[in-house]
């Protein structure tokens, strides 16, 4: 009895110990998880995380391109802000930002509005539209540069054509940015259009057909159904825009191959400011305090847009 006893008992203990061990179905579910994230994660921390904590070091420092560093304390902060041309690409990066997000939000939902419609062409539309993205931003910038160049560029010749004539896109200070405005709106509108496109996708098609059946039109039914439940797509295209207008590819590119950031500074915008004085100027540890200054100005900006709009998120209330 006591061997059996004995027995059953060890049996028991391996059985609990056995149904300690087993994973539920959501502990197997969250390692899944972890482990699918994991190599992005390694490479944001390695590529990403890493580059930016060296950066902000490097802002204490004064560092030649011959691999000296001289702690310098917050002399670099101090001179930022006592240099006028920092100062002021900071004042072009914020007009940018203000011409491009509300002209990517409209014309990016416009156009998603526009090719939301089933009908025969509407996936060649969507080819259309999409297709500058797919252009190298060297070529871009190239291109528009031949339309835009005076007297000979053909939207020089156009503008000409309908009294317009003297106008110097590239070479004009007030003119410029809105020059690269308008190119930066046509490489970068294909990619809002789709995200709000599959934000229109998601929209239940019953919301129209009643609104549709108590008599609302296209403009009741756009304002009372289609834009409040698009919250979360505004939020999500107005938060990467905005990064896009600060620090996007484009930012740099075009105003490298198109302007240099002039003509007199007016195109300047804050990534190319830095750009100069790094690998122009050599002045690698103020260009890494400038960075890091811009990073801080984008955190700021992230953390009000997510108080001002809670993230997208709908009000139950």
């Amino acid at each position: 009895m006591s061997l059996a006893s004995g027995t059953a008992a060890r049996d028991g203990q391996a059985a609990g110990t056995a149904k300690r061990r087993r994973l539920s179905a959501r502990h197997r579910e969250w390692i899944a998880g972890y482990l699918f994230v994991l190599p992005d994660a390694l490479g944001l921390l390695v590529f990403v995380g890493g580059p930016m904590l060296l950066s902000l070091s490097l802002g204490f420092f004064g560092v030649t391109g011959f691999g000296g560093y001289r702690f310098v304390g917050l002399a670099n902060y101090r001179r930022m802000l006592a240099d006028p041309l920092f100062l002021e690409s900071l004042k072009v990066t914020l007009l940018y930002v203000v011409l491009l997000v509300p002209s990517l939000y409209v014309t990016g939902l416009g156009l998603a509005l526009l090719v939301h419609r089933r009908s025969r062409f509407s996936g060649l539309f969507r080819t259309l539209f999409f297709l500058p993205h797919m252009v190298s931003l060297v070529v871009v910038g190239l291109i528009w540069q031949v339309l835009l160049i005076d007297k000979i560029g053909v939207i020089s010749r156009v503008s000409a054509a309908i009294g317009l004539g003297g106008l110097s896109w590239l070479g004009d200070p007030s003119l410029a940015l809105y020059a690269i405005t308008g190119v930066s709106v046509w490489f970068l509108m294909g990619y809002y259009m789709l995200i709000f496109l599959s934000g229109l996708q998601d929209i239940p098609r019953e919301y129209l057909d009643a609104a549709r059946i108590d008599g609302a039109g296209p403009v009741a039914s756009f304002r009372h159904i289609i834009l409040p439940l698009l919250r979360p797509t505004s939020f999500f295209v107005l938060l990467v825009s905005t990064v896009t207008a600060v620090a996007g590819a484009q930012t740099f590119d075009l105003v490298y191959v198109m302007t240099k950031g002039g003509p007199a500074n007016s195109t300047s915008l804050a990534i190319y400011y830095i750009y100069e004085q790094a690998f122009q100027f050599g002045e690698y540890g103020y260009a890494a305090a400038m960075a890091s200054v811009l990073v801080i100005i984008l955190l700021a900006f992230t953390a009000l847009l997510f108080r001002v709009t809670r993230g997208g998120r709908f009000d139950y209330d």
